[in-house]
């Protein structure tokens, strides 16, 4: 099992993005095609305005020449009328093309728009799915490190000369390979700290009472060894208010829970690596906030640092799935996906979200 996070994130390659830079795009070539009809049909216009012109002249010299013009006259007559003709053909060219693209420019816009919301909506996925990750390893080691043997001869023979000191160091030495961590709390089922993993760093926590926290109740409660308590990230008063997902795991020996194993994830750096970690284009990067939130779409984590544990996501994801929501208000675009879990940790209805200002 991994020591620390790991933090990459591989999203879809550019090159699959129609918007992807270098690349010319559906809406350029439409934008070109407009261009290129609007400026022929004008220099149409011009050549039949200048053959009206020749053939307006041609009548004239035809009725100054008399009997000997009259021929001419007829030939006059028959340019003027197809000058004509060329040009009523132009203009219903220039409408009809006009606005065939002009609908193909609002169907490729909208086609971009939907791509660019599916690549936000993959990157918004990527991302919860790499913390739900991580946080199955932190699942995974909470019920391991519950089983280790001076962690449960220090809760099952809690008056016992020597037990706690054997387990904190125990603890210290998992610390010391598992950099994620902030501590570790052995509990007794009573809620009293009797041993943790860096008494230097975070002093007389030991004889401390825990009772009242959910996590130590809802341990205690566990039916089966193989259960755990999720960690909700808040701030941890007796770690400096530290931001912590703390995970717990009931403690037996043979039969009832005979204590709790706390162990403090250290939320933030790890949190703020991944959505720091998001590969936006650099020339999106200054308008593009990456969040993590909540089933309640609190803010746990953000690429800005701002709201953390105190704002609450604006858009309204109306319990979906995922999805991109719009606000012509604010002029952002959230694009969001719910965790799918990963493995045995079916996770706890957060979301990963791209929120982008519009350009």
């Amino acid at each position: 099992m991994a020591a620390s996070a790991s933090v990459s994130l591989a999203p879809p390659s550019d090159a699959a993005s129609p918007l992807a830079p270098g690349s010319v795009s559906i809406a350029q070539l439409t934008a070109e095609v407009g261009h290129i009809t609007r400026d022929k049909v004008g220099s149409i216009r011009q050549i039949t305005a200048q053959a009206k012109i020749l053939a307006l002249n041609a009548l004239i010299e035809a009725a100054r020449a008399g009997e000997h013009g009259r021929g001419f006259s007829v030939v006059a007559q028959e340019v003027r009328g197809i000058s004509g003709a060329i040009e009523d053909l132009a203009r219903e060219l220039e409408t009809g093309l006009a606005t065939r693209i002009a609908e193909l420019q609002r169907s490729v816009d909208a086609m971009a728009a939907r791509a660019q919301g599916e690549r936000l909506i993959d990157l918004a996925l990527n991302a919860v799915e790499l913390i739900d990750r991580n946080l199955y390893e932190r699942t995974c080691d909470v019920r391991w490190w519950a089983t280790d043997a001076a962690v449960v001869a220090c809760a099952a023979n809690a008056g016992r000369e020597g037990t706690a000191d054997h387990a904190a160091g125990r603890l210290a030495v998992i610390l010391s390979a598992y950099t994620v961590y902030l501590d570790l709390w052995l509990c007794g089922p009573d809620g009293t700290v009797l041993a943790t993993g860096r008494p230097e760093r975070y002093p007389n926590l030991r004889g401390r009472s825990v009772a009242n926290e959910p996590w130590f109740r809802n341990a205690l409660l566990l039916a089966r060894a193989d259960d755990y308590v999720p960690g909700e990230v808040r701030c941890e008063a007796q770690l400096g208010g530290a931001q912590v997902a703390t995970y717990a795991a009931a403690i037996r020996e043979d039969g009832p829970a005979c204590g709790v194993l706390a162990i403090h994830f250290d939320w933030e750096p790890q949190a703020k690596a991944i959505v720091a970690g998001v590969r936006v284009a650099d020339e999106d990067r200054a308008r593009t906030r990456v969040v993590l939130a909540d089933a309640r779409n609190r803010v746990l984590a953000a690429s800005d640092g701002r709201g953390v544990l105190t704002e609450t996501l604006a858009a309204n994801l109306q319990g979906r799935e995922s999805g991109v929501v719009r606000d012509p208000a604010s002029r952002t675009v959230t694009a969001f996906h719910r965790t799918p879990g990963y493995e045995t940790y079916r996770g706890l209805g957060w979301y990963g979200a791209i929120v982008q200002s519009e350009q």
